[in-house]
């Protein structure tokens, strides 16, 4: 089915189109990743279970891949995969010469490669790459993509030109060991976790604004909540997983991510989560790993959005309102925005104003 409104709503709510089956365009298909079967996902109970399970997946991927390299930030995921490297592996970095957002990043993952015997690469990230790659890793989703997809994908060709055969990536471990906090940080009414979710409302910023609330709904529950947990593991997960997956495909290249196949038994502690120890089993894990260092704080993926879109008016297209408050809107939303104007207007020229 056809409903470019649809879509685009969806786009500008979740950052993705949630529903198979509705597309921008005739003549596209946009698909998201396959769910991982729950009754494959692997058992842990405490980090040294954590420990093992990725230990094996690792020792696997090496039977098929005798080069596999990693996407390494500052935090603790992708620190306590390099552990299970090979010394000279490569290790990847996004840096930029235009902006100091990545420098703690940069800095962390340099002594974790110090420690691991592992080739640090910078990935140069300029606002030049946003414009030339965005439109390649949009083509194969057939829709606008997350801020992260263009980074990835420069990074996963700088590794296959460096003889890198596959990727480690640690982007599950959030969904996985509720590192989500602020999602998690209390039991939710349903209406207040709708407006909470959403990157952006759609109403704020389309001309013809469709309601994309139904992945909310089988969630909903009687007494007015929400089961935020099964909708973070729905909708949210595969959002996430999706960015990753089109961005390293379109790079053609293989990846695993060891987080993503575990579980925890009997469930989150979200006591210990809403106490401040989100990810608590990580946290031992890179405390086995790094006994010499602090837990690293929390910072998400730096993406250059806020400098690149600080100037930036707003879109200009029909499909959008004319009295967006940009000056309101975070680097984030305005990227949605930029992107979603630029994906129309790749692939219906007709519709500029």
């Amino acid at each position: 089915m056809i409903d470019k409104d649809y879509c685009l709503s969806s786009y500008i709510a979740y950052r993705y189109v949630w529903k198979d089956g509705v597309d921008f365009f005739a003549g596209m298909k946009h698909s998201n990743v396959e769910p991982y079967p729950e009754d494959k996902k692997t058992l842990v109970k405490n980090a040294i279970d954590v420990d093992c399970a990725i230990s094996l997946q690792v020792e696997r991927l090496y039977l098929g891949y005798s080069s596999v390299g990693i996407l390494l930030s500052g935090g603790m995921d992708s620190a306590i995969l390099a552990s299970y490297l090979k010394p000279g592996s490569h290790a990847y970095t996004f840096t930029s010469s235009e902006t100091d957002i990545f420098d703690i990043e940069w800095e962390r993952a340099e002594v974790y490669c110090r420690k691991w015997g592992l080739v640090h690469h910078k990935v140069n990230i300029s606002p030049k790459d946003f414009e030339q790659l965005t439109p390649v890793v949009m083509a194969r989703k057939c829709s606008p993509v997350h801020s992260i997809e263009p980074q990835i994908y420069k990074a996963a060709l700088q590794a296959k030109e460096d003889g890198v055969e596959a990727l480690l990536i640690g982007d599950a471990a959030d969904f996985v060991f509720g590192g989500l906090d602020r999602l998690l940080s209390k039991d939710w009414d349903y209406e207040a976790f709708v407006k909470r979710y959403y990157t952006l409302d759609p109403e704020l910023v389309l001309v013809n604004a469709i309601d994309v609330t139904e992945p909310f709904h089988k969630y909903r529950l009687d007494n007015n909540k929400i089961d935020f947990m099964g909708f973070m593991d729905d909708l949210c997960a595969n959002e996430s997983y999706s960015s990753y997956d089109n961005a390293l495909k379109c790079a053609d290249m293989p990846y695993l991510d060891p987080y993503e196949s575990l579980i925890v038994s009997g469930g989150l502690d979200l006591g210990r989560i809403r106490s401040g120890e989100s990810k608590y089993l990580v946290r031992e894990l890179y405390a086995m790993k790094y006994p010499e260092l602090a837990v690293p704080s929390k910072i998400p993926m730096p993406r250059p959005v806020d400098y690149m879109f600080k100037d930036w008016s707003g879109p200009v297209r029909s499909e959008f309102r004319t009295d967006i408050q940009m000056q309101s809107l975070t680097g984030n939303q305005k990227w949605q925005l930029w992107c979603a104007d630029l994906f129309l207007n790749l692939n219906d020229p007709e519709g500029k104003k």
